[in-house]
């Protein structure tokens, strides 16, 4: 049998890629990354060009780790020499009476816990800053000026050549098939050998069901087959990020935009539409009947009256019950650390890969993860309902 590693990584991706990184400066000696696909590619939640980063968040818990979640996308940068954060602005949308208005009321409140600056637009100011905007008198706006696009796919990349750099060892297109936990160490068993390690990360997104009974776990993860669009009309140059924010609409759905960005195109979708799958059941062509509801947003909101698709991708959201986060190590266990994105982690994903790797090496980490933990309601008790949406209270 190969000899140990320290640590094992599963999965590659966004989150897996950066725990690799941040296990070589943590000064780990031997890690290995084991990924199911090739190291980049398009099948998990990293493969498209842009996510939305950003301090406006719907609970503190999530914005008082943003300050740390730029530091992190800073030090890769200058690591890597790639650029992966472009600021545009961000700037969130709802109408006075709708039920949008109480997640930005989730938002002030949890920038003004953070120490976080923001500005509140009304209709007009709106219109003013963003004339590319057709909104209603009754329209409100929160602006906060670090917002911007997260190079998502360029991340993955930066991440894993800088681990390799520091001599981690990547096994792609290697499928896990067994885990064994111990007192003290792990085994994990692939489609290409068997390795032992002092220390496992589990980063498998929606594929961390196939390996939840080797790991003791039972929660509920729920997938739901998710899909953006990107749109091509008139006067496109009016919506480059030097022009345009990104940008979500709050309302009975949340829409989600991007200026354009890795296509002549701009990128917009529903959040938490919830089409709720099996993840053999995943498929990578979107819907005639999604382009559509996307388009028509475009043309209500936006003064470019004629927008065309152009692409369309997918993509998976694993959540948890309460849609948090998942990052913990075992219970009994704290040799094992295991990471569930819910659907919307892509923006802290060097962080996390960071508190993964002093998880998993120092034994501690010095920001408040206890909402993330195994131990909470959404985690252990099997008749938690439901609560998807990003927002006040959930």
């Amino acid at each position: 049998m190969p000899k140990p590693y320290s640590h094992i990584v599963i999965g590659a991706g966004a989150i897996g890629a950066a725990a690799a990184y941040w296990l070589s400066e943590q000064g780990a000696e031997r890690v290995l990354v084991v990924e199911q696909f090739d190291l980049i590619n398009s099948f998990g939640s990293s493969g498209d060009h842009s996510r939305i980063i950003r301090h406006a968040y719907h609970d503190k818990k999530y914005t008082k780790l943003t300050p740390a979640m730029f530091d992190a996308w800073g030090q890769v940068e200058r690591e890597s020499g790639l650029k992966l954060y472009t600021r545009t602005g961000g700037l969130d949308l709802a109408t006075q009476e709708g039920t949008g208005m109480a997640d930005l009321e989730g938002y002030r409140r949890a920038m003004d816990a953070a120490g976080i600056a923001y500005e509140t637009l009304e209709a007009d100011a709106i219109r003013h800053r963003y004339p590319q905007w057709r909104t209603t008198d009754d329209t409100v706006g929160l602006y906060q000026a670090a917002g911007g696009i997260l190079d998502i796919r360029r991340s993955v990349s930066a991440h894993i050549s800088l681990a390799m750099a520091a001599g981690v060892d990547f096994l792609p297109r290697t499928k896990v098939t067994e885990v064994n936990v111990r007192g003290r160490d792990v085994t994990v068993a692939t489609s290409a050998g068997t390795f032992n390690a002092d220390h496992l990360v589990v980063a498998a997104a929606s594929w961390l069901g196939e390996l939840m009974p080797d790991l003791g776990l039972t929660f509920r993860l729920s997938l739901s087959q998710e899909e953006v669009g990107y749109f091509t009309g008139l006067n496109l140059a009016d919506y480059t990020p030097e022009r345009f924010p990104i940008w979500i609409y709050h309302g009975d759905e949340v829409f989600y935009g991007f200026p354009v960005y890795g296509e002549a195109a701009i990128k917009l979708a529903r959040d938490m539409r919830g089409r709720f799958i099996a993840s053999e059941e995943r498929v990578f062509e979107g819907t005639e009947e999604e382009t559509r509801i996307l388009q028509t947003f475009l043309s209500e909101h936006l003064t470019t009256s004629k927008w065309s698709p152009l692409h369309n991708r997918t993509c998976v959201y694993d959540m948890p019950a309460d849609r948090d986060f998942v990052l913990d190590t075992l219970p009994g266990h704290p040799h094992v650390a295991v990471f569930n994105g819910a659907g919307h982690a892509g923006k802290f994903a060097s962080l996390m890969g960071h508190i993964l790797a002093e998880l998993t090496t120092v034994g501690e980490t010095e920001h408040d993860i206890a909402a993330f933990s195994l131990s909470r309601p959404a985690i252990v008790d099997p008749d938690y309902s439901d609560a998807f949406r990003l927002g006040p209270g959930s």
